[in-house]
Protein backbone atom coordinates (compact mmCIF):
# COMPACT_ATOMS: atom_id res chain seq x y z
CA UNK A 1 0.00 0.00 0.00
CA UNK A 2 1.28 3.44 -0.97
CA UNK A 3 1.94 6.22 1.78
CA UNK A 4 -0.10 9.45 1.34
CA UNK A 5 1.13 12.63 0.35
CA UNK A 6 0.43 13.45 4.77
CA UNK A 7 2.00 9.58 5.59
CA UNK A 8 5.63 10.75 3.52
CA UNK A 9 6.06 14.54 4.15
CA UNK A 10 5.45 13.47 8.25
CA UNK A 11 7.81 10.95 7.77
CA UNK A 12 10.41 13.20 6.00
CA UNK A 13 9.78 15.53 8.56
CA UNK A 14 10.79 13.42 11.53
CA UNK A 15 13.98 11.97 9.77
CA UNK A 16 15.14 15.31 8.62
CA UNK A 17 14.39 16.47 12.73
CA UNK A 18 15.61 13.48 14.18
CA UNK A 19 19.28 13.70 12.08
CA UNK A 20 19.27 17.42 12.88
CA UNK A 21 18.77 17.46 17.07
CA UNK A 22 21.03 13.97 16.76
CA UNK A 23 23.57 15.55 15.02
CA UNK A 24 23.33 18.86 17.55
CA UNK A 25 23.97 16.20 20.20
CA UNK A 26 26.78 14.82 19.10
CA UNK A 27 28.62 18.38 18.41
CA UNK A 28 27.37 19.57 21.92
CA UNK A 29 28.78 16.59 23.66
CA UNK A 30 31.97 15.90 21.09
CA UNK A 31 33.54 19.48 19.85
CA UNK A 32 36.08 21.35 21.00
CA UNK A 33 33.63 24.83 22.47
CA UNK A 34 35.93 25.43 25.53
CA UNK A 35 34.29 27.94 27.85
CA UNK A 36 31.54 28.55 24.80
CA UNK A 37 28.21 26.52 24.60
CA UNK A 38 27.18 25.70 20.92
CA UNK A 39 24.20 27.95 21.14
CA UNK A 40 26.28 30.76 22.57
CA UNK A 41 28.50 29.64 19.32
CA UNK A 42 25.68 30.19 16.99
CA UNK A 43 25.53 34.11 18.04
CA UNK A 44 29.31 34.52 17.72
CA UNK A 45 28.59 32.94 14.30
CA UNK A 46 25.43 35.40 13.55
CA UNK A 47 27.48 38.55 14.65
CA UNK A 48 30.78 37.43 12.81
CA UNK A 49 29.51 39.06 9.18
CA UNK A 50 28.81 42.64 10.68
CA UNK A 51 31.25 44.70 11.93
CA UNK A 52 28.09 47.20 12.96
CA UNK A 53 26.42 44.66 14.97
CA UNK A 54 22.83 43.52 15.06
CA UNK A 55 20.03 44.33 17.30
CA UNK A 56 18.69 41.63 19.47
CA UNK A 57 15.83 41.12 16.91
CA UNK A 58 18.10 40.28 14.16
CA UNK A 59 19.88 37.91 16.54
CA UNK A 60 16.74 35.87 17.44
CA UNK A 61 16.75 35.50 13.71
CA UNK A 62 19.90 34.73 12.78
CA UNK A 63 20.79 31.97 15.63
CA UNK A 64 17.06 30.60 15.64
CA UNK A 65 16.23 31.45 19.49
CA UNK A 66 13.90 33.43 21.36
CA UNK A 67 14.32 36.83 22.55
CA UNK A 68 14.78 35.60 25.92
CA UNK A 69 17.10 32.88 25.06
CA UNK A 70 19.25 35.80 22.48
CA UNK A 71 18.87 38.06 25.79
CA UNK A 72 20.33 35.83 28.32
CA UNK A 73 23.12 34.69 25.91
CA UNK A 74 24.27 38.22 25.03
CA UNK A 75 24.73 38.86 28.63
CA UNK A 76 27.03 35.97 29.37
CA UNK A 77 28.91 36.56 26.37
CA UNK A 78 29.20 40.63 27.02
CA UNK A 79 29.85 39.11 31.04
CA UNK A 80 32.70 37.16 29.31
CA UNK A 81 33.98 40.15 27.35
CA UNK A 82 32.96 38.22 23.85
CA UNK A 83 30.43 40.64 22.63
CA UNK A 84 29.74 44.36 23.45
CA UNK A 85 26.39 46.31 22.95
CA UNK A 86 26.89 49.84 21.45
CA UNK A 87 24.47 52.83 20.31
CA UNK A 88 22.19 51.80 17.58
CA UNK A 89 22.94 54.96 15.54
CA UNK A 90 19.37 54.34 13.48
CA UNK A 91 17.22 54.33 16.76
CA UNK A 92 18.29 55.89 20.26
CA UNK A 93 16.05 53.49 22.26
CA UNK A 94 17.87 50.32 20.58
CA UNK A 95 21.08 49.10 21.09
CA UNK A 96 23.02 46.67 19.11
CA UNK A 97 25.42 43.73 20.07
CA UNK A 98 28.92 43.13 18.22
CA UNK A 99 32.42 41.39 18.53
CA UNK A 100 34.81 41.78 20.56
CA UNK A 101 38.18 41.37 19.57
CA UNK A 102 38.46 38.36 21.81
CA UNK A 103 35.29 37.13 20.10
CA UNK A 104 36.15 37.29 16.70
CA UNK A 105 39.27 35.84 18.06
CA UNK A 106 37.41 33.12 19.58
CA UNK A 107 34.70 32.75 16.84
CA UNK A 108 37.38 32.08 14.26
CA UNK A 109 39.04 29.21 16.66
CA UNK A 110 36.15 27.87 17.38
CA UNK A 111 35.12 27.82 13.74
CA UNK A 112 37.97 26.25 12.35
CA UNK A 113 37.48 23.27 14.65
CA UNK A 114 33.73 23.25 14.08
CA UNK A 115 34.16 22.97 10.26
CA UNK A 116 36.59 20.09 10.61
CA UNK A 117 33.77 18.15 13.16
CA UNK A 118 31.04 19.31 10.27
CA UNK A 119 32.71 18.03 7.57
CA UNK A 120 33.49 14.41 9.57
CA UNK A 121 29.83 14.18 10.42
CA UNK A 122 28.77 15.15 6.81
CA UNK A 123 30.60 13.39 4.71
CA UNK A 124 30.91 9.84 6.40
CA UNK A 125 27.04 9.08 4.96
CA UNK A 126 26.95 11.67 2.30
CA UNK A 127 29.33 12.22 -0.92
CA UNK A 128 29.68 15.80 -2.50
CA UNK A 129 26.55 14.75 -4.62
CA UNK A 130 24.34 14.15 -1.55
CA UNK A 131 25.21 17.15 0.18
CA UNK A 132 24.24 19.19 -2.61
CA UNK A 133 21.07 17.53 -2.83
CA UNK A 134 20.26 18.24 0.86
CA UNK A 135 21.40 21.65 0.20
CA UNK A 136 19.14 22.71 -2.36
CA UNK A 137 16.01 20.51 -0.70
CA UNK A 138 16.60 22.87 3.03
CA UNK A 139 16.91 25.73 0.60
CA UNK A 140 13.65 24.77 -1.51
CA UNK A 141 11.81 24.13 2.41
CA UNK A 142 13.47 27.61 4.07
CA UNK A 143 12.27 29.61 0.58
CA UNK A 144 8.71 28.17 0.78
CA UNK A 145 8.67 28.94 4.19
CA UNK A 146 6.18 32.17 5.08
CA UNK A 147 8.20 35.21 6.21
CA UNK A 148 7.84 35.37 10.10
CA UNK A 149 4.65 37.68 11.30
CA UNK A 150 6.10 40.66 13.20
CA UNK A 151 5.53 41.32 16.87
CA UNK A 152 6.53 38.89 19.80
CA UNK A 153 7.28 34.59 19.81
CA UNK A 154 4.38 32.63 20.42
CA UNK A 155 4.44 31.74 23.89
CA UNK A 156 4.88 27.23 23.66
CA UNK A 157 1.71 25.70 25.06
CA UNK A 158 1.99 23.47 27.87
CA UNK A 159 2.95 20.75 26.16
CA UNK A 160 5.23 22.18 23.90
CA UNK A 161 7.47 23.39 27.28
CA UNK A 162 7.37 19.39 28.35
CA UNK A 163 8.76 18.27 24.62
CA UNK A 164 12.21 17.28 25.24
CA UNK A 165 14.59 19.28 22.55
Amino acid sequence: MAATTTQLALAAWESLLRAQATIAREFEYTGDWGDVLPREYAVLHALSGSDGGHRITELMEDALLTQAGVSRLVARLEKRGYVERRDDPADARACRVALTAEGRETYRRLGRAHARQVREVMTRALDAEQLETLRELTAALLAAAPAPAPGPTPTPTRSQRRRPA
